[in-house]
């Protein structure tokens, strides 16, 4: 899908979140928020299969895009999906920072920063992918 990452995780979709949250936070980055739509859903008696959410990022750094253009504050923080496909395999999902810089139109004073969250989400999720 345009615009987006996925990658296949060998955790189930909770450890995989997990796993991400600590190497977030061991990185000194904030973690806002998980949201565990799978279980929202079962909650109402809607069947999904195991989805979480994490939303999570470094204000300072965010701060720095949203300086050149505010309309990125709408895809930040980072969020990224983890989720179980039909077959039960895990998969994560975030937004390319490509696709981000061309929706608002960023500058090319932006590119240091675009590298260094694309840099950092690369080690971040594959830490927490991989075995």
């Amino acid at each position: 899908m345009k615009g987006l990452t996925t990658i296949q995780s060998h955790y189930p979709v909770k450890e995989t979140i997990d796993r991400l949250a600590s190497i977030i936070e061991s990185k000194g980055m904030t973690v806002f928020a998980r949201l565990d739509h799978g279980g929202n859903a079962i909650k109402q008696g809607l069947p999904l299969r195991p989805t979480e959410l994490i939303i999570f990022g470094n204000p300072k750094v965010g701060t720095l895009l949203m300086q050149d253009k505010q309309t990125t504050g709408i895809d930040l923080p980072v969020k990224a999906l983890a989720w179980e496909d039909e077959k039960g395999k895990t998969w994560l999902t975030y937004n390319d920072m490509d696709w981000i810089a061309d929706r608002h139109g960023l500058h090319s004073k932006s590119d240091s920063t675009l590298k260094a969250i694309r840099d950092g989400m690369a080690l971040v999720v594959d830490a927490a992918t991989k075995k």
